[in-house]
């Protein structure tokens, strides 16, 4: 009966949206003119080089290249098999949604289990760099030393939330040398690799154009102010959000503060491009979800406290 009354809700939803697209139609194009602009110019060409090289780092098993000390560490400071050093040295270049990405690949490769991958999305949700230093930093908030401060903020909270919610076991490394011997030719991974990075470079612009849109027509429809406008953006669809946000007339600590929660949450969109990677497995979307909101307190803590040292 609940799922029921679900499903009548979501299609009560969705004929809605549908008229209003009708209705709106000059908005909504110019939405997804704006929306195409912004993959094509900020989002793809930052993103889909690290989904390529990231595709073909993971077949190639680059855990086993890694010094034995840093893998050590990194087991030791996080609680976790040494096989996750992957996904998280990935997603730090890749940005997200590559943690998932990479985490589906590995656990279909039962590299990792459920569980394991369920926690690595926890501490591995990292903005892309080259997003924060040139789009956020340079394009929206006009200053490039900003963009270092939220680099930071944003990715000390997920070294704290790893951190804090590390296993108390040691785990051993397992050795996949036998596996990368018996692995494909670079031509085919090469080939595969980009493939994948097509299909989630697509993703993202879809779920981007459609949260966009979402938002578009809410804020549009029941006239919510230009503050309020801007958190409702950010939330659902964090690009337009950020953008917006660097063009109010409030102090700079107050939008880099901003900038670095909502970059930390990621917005509905990329939460739904997470959930894509894993929505036919066993892997967990809750934990990924609760951290994302303690990492925006977080970093937005430390992202203030970082102005007010240095500024």
């Amino acid at each position: 009966m609940k799922n029921k009354y679900r499903n009548l809700i979501v299609m009560l939803v969705m004929i809605w949206l549908m008229l209003e697209v009708l209705i709106q139609k000059e908005l909504v194009f110019d939405t997804i003119a704006y929306s195409l602009n912004v993959w094509v110019k900020n989002l793809l060409p930052s993103m889909f080089p690290f989904f390529v090289i990231s595709g073909i780092l993971v077949e190639y098993h680059i855990t086993n290249y890694i010094p034995k000390w840093i893998k050590k560490t990194f087991c030791l400071l996080f609680g976790v098999k040494e096989s996750l050093i992957t996904i998280f040295f990935l997603s730090c270049f890749s940005g997200f949604p590559s943690n998932a990405r990479i985490t589906r690949m590995m656990y279909d490769r039962k590299e990792i289990n459920a569980i394991e991958a369920s926690h690595a999305l926890v501490f591995t949700h990292f903005s892309n760099p080259i997003f924060i230093l040139n789009t956020v930093a340079i394009f929206f908030l006009r200053q490039e030393k900003y963009g270092y401060l939220i680099l930071i903020s944003h990715f000390l909270g997920n070294v704290i939330l790893g951190i804090v919610t590390r296993k108390s076991e040691y785990f051993e490394y397992i050795d996949y040398t036998e596996k990368l011997e018996k692995s494909q030719s670079f031509s085919k991974i090469l080939i595969q690799s980009i493939r994948s990075a097509i299909d989630t470079s697509l993703l993202i612009l879809g779920t981007l154009t459609c949260f966009l849109i979402f938002s578009t027509i809410i804020i549009h429809k029941f006239s919510f102010n230009l503050y309020s406008g801007v958190i409702i953006k950010g939330v659902l669809e964090i690009t337009m959000g950020l953008k917006e946000l660097a063009l109010l007339n409030i102090s700079d600590i107050y939008k880099i503060v901003i900038s670095s929660c909502l970059l930390s949450f990621g917005g509905l969109s990329v939460h739904l491009q997470v959930l894509s990677q894993i929505v036919d497995t066993d892997i967990s979307y809750q934990p990924f979800f609760v951290a994302r909101i303690f990492h925006a307190i977080i970093s937005g803590g430390i992202c203030f406290f970082l102005y007010i040292i240095f500024f």
